[in-house]
């Protein structure tokens, strides 16, 4: 019987090389693997759907499922960030804290992107900054389109200019960002991290919250899986076998260009348990519900979602599908 032949579009991370390797391959599929910056990826997926599978942000996708864009997820993670670290501000400024904002101007790539939604919400949770005592300028066009709710002050970057630039030149108080920032990334003295110790703040927020952000989930097209539901099962196990791979290479020492990498893992299990990404509902279900939290409470999706709703039935229950 022939397999059916599949675009999978994934980021090029250790949980996916067995993947983009052609080392595991979902079962019954022929798989064409591409791999690309998320930003690309999920714009072509929200705005062409040009993959039968692809990682998504899950901010996105769950803006995307509220204006009813064809998409249903399996509960695939396969990236997680904490975010506390991708806070700047310039190093002369007198912003020190978060409450220090109220009344700021504060950079972003765009406001639905998932690490913008994690830290506001975790601005406004744990530190008490208000999601509308700031005004978000945005550099980039959103990738759902959507109206920002009243009292949201939400403006856009002017043409040809960035929010890096911006916050050097004084014309920002902070800049939230999914990734580092170049002129952080190129040691320039003029930025820096609003807080000092930002890897303690993370794990001090773990402890508190056990959360581990979420910044990705894995989606099909819903006509795909309607025809086809056994896709979304076969590929759920797939990324959990390339998952478990990649667990097992970390193992080898000479796999991996770090030093001390043996010491690393065993202080990431020992905060974050054995298993930091796990790969079904019932270990996610706190953060998924304070991302779907979040994402209504910031004006992005009109009511909160049933997390059930958001995934696959036949991915979900329990067995050896889910992996629960």
């Amino acid at each position: 019987m022939p397999r059916l032949r599949l675009t999978i579009a994934v980021g090029d991370y250790d949980l996916t090389a067995g993947l983009v390797e052609g080392t595991i391959v979902p079962d019954g599929v022929e798989p064409i693997v591409l791999t690309m910056h998320s930003p690309e990826r999920h714009w072509r997926m929200l705005r062409h759907e040009e993959f039968d599978v692809a990682e998504l942000s899950m901010s996105s996708y769950l803006v995307a499922r509220s204006r009813g864009l064809p998409f249903i997820a399996i509960p695939v993670f396969p990236h997680r960030r904490f975010r506390h670290s991708y806070i700047f501000v310039r190093a002369g400024s007198k912003v020190e804290r978060p409450a220090d904002l109220k009344g700021g101007r504060v950079g972003l790539r765009e406001f639905q992107n998932t690490a913008a939604l994690w830290v506001r919400g975790i601005l406004e949770e744990h530190y008490g900054l208000a999601v509308t005592s700031v005004t978000w300028m945005c550099q980039d066009e959103e990738d759902v389109p959507f109206t920002p709710p009243p009292g949201l002050r939400l403006e856009r970057v002017p043409k040809n200019r960035t929010v890096d630039e911006m916050l050097r030149k004084g014309e920002l108080d902070a800049v939230i960002y999914p990734e580092l920032l170049s002129s952080f990334k190129r040691g320039s003295p003029e930025v820096r991290r609003l807080f000092t110790d930002a890897k303690q703040e993370e794990i001090a927020y773990f402890r508190k919250t056990g959360i581990f952000p979420i910044m990705h989930t894995v989606v099909l097209k819903e006509a795909l899986w309607r025809e086809c539901p056994w896709v979304a099962a076969n590929v759920l196990k797939a990324f959990q076998q390339a998952k478990e791979l990649a667990y097992a290479r970390l193992q080898d020492p000479r796999r991996v260009a770090l030093a001390w990498v043996r010491e690393l893992l065993e202080e990431q299990r020992e905060i974050l348990g054995p298993d930091p990404w796990p790969y079904d509902l019932p270990a996610n279900r706190p953060t998924l519900e304070t991302l779907i939290r979040y994402s209504h409470q910031q004006g992005l999706i009109p009511k909160p979602f049933v997390l059930e709703e958001l995934f696959a039935p036949n991915t979900i229950g329990e067995g050896p599908v889910g992996f629960v």
